[in-house]
């Protein structure tokens, strides 16, 4: 296993993610436990040491299960990370109740790496806000000695991750960000990379595989990268970008069963970054596959100014592209949280003045209404 320093530890390079345990007949609150704990066995016996959980995953069955599945170990032969769960707005003033019932599942008197979970659009305001407390509560903890390391992962643009580091930035030790190389354009997470190094906040990876979508690629595409290393697996080339990228410390995957367990493992037995000709190929690889379905919207906003409802045409096309490209997910819905109504994709009139000026010939009104419809269903 490769390891990597982080302030005075040594941190497997790769982390077990708990929020696509192996569940039974597909019921993602019910996990298997039996199966769980023999990843977890070969997890510990092969290197791994930090394992990374959630107050909402697996229907907040996961915190209680890895906590099982880690008590076998001795408590400082491993990391526990989880999260405050800021994506529900409701948890808000509960970060007291919150905590302590974590440490209850987790059967544990302290958490090594905990987080502010999923800074984003729709909860900065709320995270920033001092009268819930959460800043000061989990600082406090930290003082006691309850959290050894503090930080937070974010799904948010890059504009939300620099208001939460302007206010808290000193104060956060990693972030959490999702990255691999397709998002490195897609979702702007080289920008997100730079802005951490500004900050001198080391990086945690989650979606190293987009959830799946880069185990696998089409014939095309896995033939260029099977020429420049036949030797290795589809999957491990996410891997290997990631271990070209300065600045990342942690590389989470949410390994489902055991065969992918071992897999991964396999691949962080070395490190085999990728040279400027496989990275350049990688790269390609990625805009091909987001250009056979995203579409090719350059933000020169012509249309912005033609738009009798002002609307921010490019900015709804990039989360149109995002939830087409993901087949739907959370993260467009929740962007568009706190959009007005009357500034959201289903507010176009259809009237095609924008299209007039787009240089790209962008249907922009069909794209409008094909997001308010998957928005709706």
């Amino acid at each position: 296993m490769v390891y990597r320093e982080f302030q005075d530890l040594q941190l497997s390079a790769l982390g077990m993610g708990a929020m696509r345990l192996p569940v039974i007949d597909g019921n993602d609150a019910q996990i298997d436990k039996e199966a769980t704990a023999e990843m977890v066995a070969y997890a510990m016996e092969h290197g791994i040491n930090y394992y990374d959980t959630a107050w909402g995953y697996h229907d907040g069955n996961s915190e209680t299960v890895i906590g099982e599945a880690l008590s076998r170990y001795p408590r400082e032969s491993f990391y526990l990370a989880t999260k405050f769960p800021g994506y529900d707005l409701s948890n808000m003033d509960k970060v007291e109740s919150i905590f302590e019932t974590q440490l209850e599942k987790c059967g544990v008197d302290y958490f090594d790496f905990y987080l502010f979970h999923n800074v984003c659009e729709m909860n900065i305001d709320a995270y920033l806000d001092e009268k819930y407390g959460i800043f000061d509560y989990l600082m406090e903890q930290k003082k006691k000695g309850r959290i050894r390391h503090l930080g937070f992962s974010a799904h948010g643009s890059y504009d939300i991750m620099k208001r939460f580091l302007d206010a808290y930035g000193e104060h956060m030790e990693f972030c959490q960000i999702q990255l691999n190389y397709l998002d490195w354009s897609f979702q702007n997470a080289r920008a997100k990379v730079d802005l951490l190094k500004e900050h001198h906040i080391p990086v945690w990876v989650m979606e190293p595989l987009r959830g799946g979508k880069l185990a696998s690629l089409e014939d095309e595409n896995a033939a260029v990268l099977k020429g420049l290393r036949p030797e290795e697996g589809i999957p491990a080339w996410a891997f290997r970008f990631l271990q070209s990228i300065p600045g990342v410390t942690m590389v989470l995957s949410g390994m489902s069963n055991f065969q992918q367990m071992q897999e991964n493992i396999a691949v962080f037995e070395e490190d085999k970054p990728l040279d400027e000709k496989e990275m350049a190929a990688l790269l390609e690889v990625a805009d091909r596959m987001v250009k056979k379905i995203a579409l090719p919207c350059t933000a020169c906003h012509y249309c912005v100014s033609h738009c009798p409802k002002g609307l921010d045409i490019p900015g709804l096309l990039e989360l149109y592209n995002e939830h087409c490209f993901t087949g739907g997910g959370f993260i467009a819905p929740m962007a568009l949280m706190v959009v007005p109504e009357e500034k959201k994709p289903g507010a176009c009139i259809g009237c095609r003045s924008c299209e007039a000026v787009c240089p790209q010939q962008i249907k922009i009104s069909e794209a409008m209404a094909d997001f308010a419809a998957r928005l709706q269903g």
